[in-house]
């Protein structure tokens, strides 16, 4: 009985890691702070067309609203009840974008914020997204309901009650987090409320969960917890699929708590990936891209079954979280595509493509945290809907670096490898390196400071390609560069140490 126990348990947790990605699709995209509406829209003209896996979408339940100097983004991550009204739109309006992505092909996973509350000082009142009353202070959400029995504050050890030391697993697991209420998820109580708000969004259509700050919580309670999680709604997924569970898990070494804790639960965010990947194509510490040839476990990472991986996200990008100022990010245009690009060609993990709103980088006069600025609104606070422009771009604050070009047609590429492996490797010992994906696709950068001038082995039928970085095939021509590929597999490649984008990509379906 105890093995007939054991495997079942290891079965669910292995499905854990299968983001159940549909019709060939591989990268999943985060379109952070987006409407729903929006998100659904997006699904259906852009995402599906243009192959993209599935969305992360932003916390839905029923969070703070800070209005003091304005409403900054992290708010979301303040929950006040499992309620699904947020400031991206209500439960009909959540349910409508998860029933459309799905229809297309485009799948759901849920940022979920269950290891905390809203922070300490939150006050009381009414000022939530649902409107629902609370008292921070007193450690009251009538809406869930939750009391100060269902919060750590027994259990953690510390005089502040915060975490004081991240040397101290005890601390960062049982102590408040910056301030935000630390619930008890090992008692039956809380594990109940979270069950049934992460099983209410898996009925609802959802293929999965970002669970947040997973270091603060432990293993065995998210065991606990996901090991209720229903199967994934049968209208769209295999009648015995689990949920894609990613645990977010900021570990570059150095401290007690790892990765490795995890990894038997679902797959792990890769935080050491954009930090390094962010060094090597800044070139800095005297890193080169040819140091890459081994890049993934080579480099000291997780298996590659078990991480989740993405060159920036919300939190990096703006200096919290992990990697630093190695963190390359949307303002870092040139760099940013080329690393995005690196991340979409190599069969390292599942990758997260990052879609931006942008923030001012000046001081702003109403406060010095100008990366807090939540994504662009109006007047009253509401979030602007994401307008899209005639070529295609974004609008009014959105970001949106799933559609720039190179991005968008290397997510593409990522799919017509699928499943090929990691081939005819090529460097110059510096910074340019190429490589292919079996016999489907392959990838050449430049990210030295001199031109590259190669004839190199593709491993690609012979015949005429369109490079998918400086345009794309279109009809019977292409509308960027074009690369022949002689009957041996050879091809001849030529890139300016100038260009706007040093490197070029081809792939079987783009050949002429």
């Amino acid at each position: 009985m105890k093995l007939l126990i054991l495997v079942t348990v290891l079965g669910i947790s292995l499905a854990q890691h299968d983001p159940h990605t549909r019709h060939g699709r591989t990268a999943i995209v985060h379109l952070f702070e987006w409407r729903w509406a929006d998100i659904a829209a997006e699904c259906e003209r852009y995402l599906a067309p243009n192959g993209y896996a599935g969305v992360q979408i932003s916390p839905p339940n029923e969070h703070i609203i800070v209005t003091n100097p304005w409403r900054p983004w992290w708010e979301r991550y303040q929950p006040i009840s499992y309620n699904l009204c947020s400031r991206s739109g209500s439960e009909s309006e959540l349910r409508d974008m998860i029933t459309r992505c799905n229809n297309v092909g485009v799948n759901i996973y849920v940022d979920a914020v269950i290891n905390h509350m809203c922070g300490s000082g939150g006050g009381s009142g009414t000022h939530s997204s649902c409107g629902s009353w609370f008292n921070a202070g007193n450690r009251e959400f009538p809406s869930v309901p939750y009391s100060g029995a269902d919060f750590n504050d027994g259990k953690c050890k510390t005089g502040s009650g915060e975490i004081e030391n991240y040397g101290d697993a005890n601390q960062v697991r049982d102590c408040r987090l910056v301030g935000l209420l630390d619930l008890a998820l090992g008692n039956e109580y809380v594990r109940g409320k979270v069950v049934d708000y992460m099983n209410k969004l898996i009925d609802m259509g959802v293929a999965g969960f970002r669970v947040d700050a997973c270091k603060h919580m432990w293993p065995g309670d998210l065991s606990a917890v996901f090991g209720r999680l229903h199967n994934l709604n049968s209208n769209w997924f295999s009648g015995s699929a689990r949920p894609f569970i990613f645990q977010e898990v900021i570990d570059l070494g150095g401290e007690p708590i790892t990765a490795k804790e995890y990894v038997h639960l679902g797959r792990v965010t890769e935080f050491k990936y954009g930090a390094k990947l962010g060094t090597i194509f800044r070139k800095w510490n005297n890193e080169k891209l040819y140091y890459t040839s081994n890049w993934g476990e080579g480099w000291g990472m997780m298996a590659d079954g078990n991480a989740l991986v993405f060159v920036d996200n919300h939190d990096n990008q703006r200096g919290h979280g992990a990697g630093g100022a190695s963190i390359l990010t949307f303002k870092d245009a040139r760099l940013y595509k080329m690393a995005v690009g690196y991340m979409l060609a190599h069969p390292y993990g599942v990758a997260r493509v990052m879609s931006s709103f942008s923030w001012s980088s000046e001081v702003s006069s109403k406060s010095s945290r100008y990366n807090d600025q939540g994504p662009p609104s109006n007047g009253d606070g509401s979030t602007k809907p994401v307008p899209i422009n005639a070529d295609q771009t974004c609008g009014d604050g959105w970001v949106c670096e799933h559609r720039w070009r190179q991005i968008k047609n290397m997510a593409i590429f990522r799919n017509v490898v699928n499943g090929q492996p990691h081939s005819n490797w090529w460097d110059n010992q510096s910074n340019q390196v190429a490589f292919g994906r079996g016999n489907r696709g392959f990838i050449v950068f430049n990210n030295d400071d001199w031109n590259l001038d190669a004839t190199l082995n593709t491993g690609l039928p012979g015949g005429t390609y369109c490079d998918v970085i400086s345009g794309q095939k279109e009809g019977s021509g292409c509308t960027g560069k074009q690369i022949n590929v002689g009957s041996d597999g050879r091809a001849h490649f030529s890139i300016s140490n100038s260009a706007e984008d040093p490197f070029i990509a081809i792939h079987v379906e783009a050949k002429l």
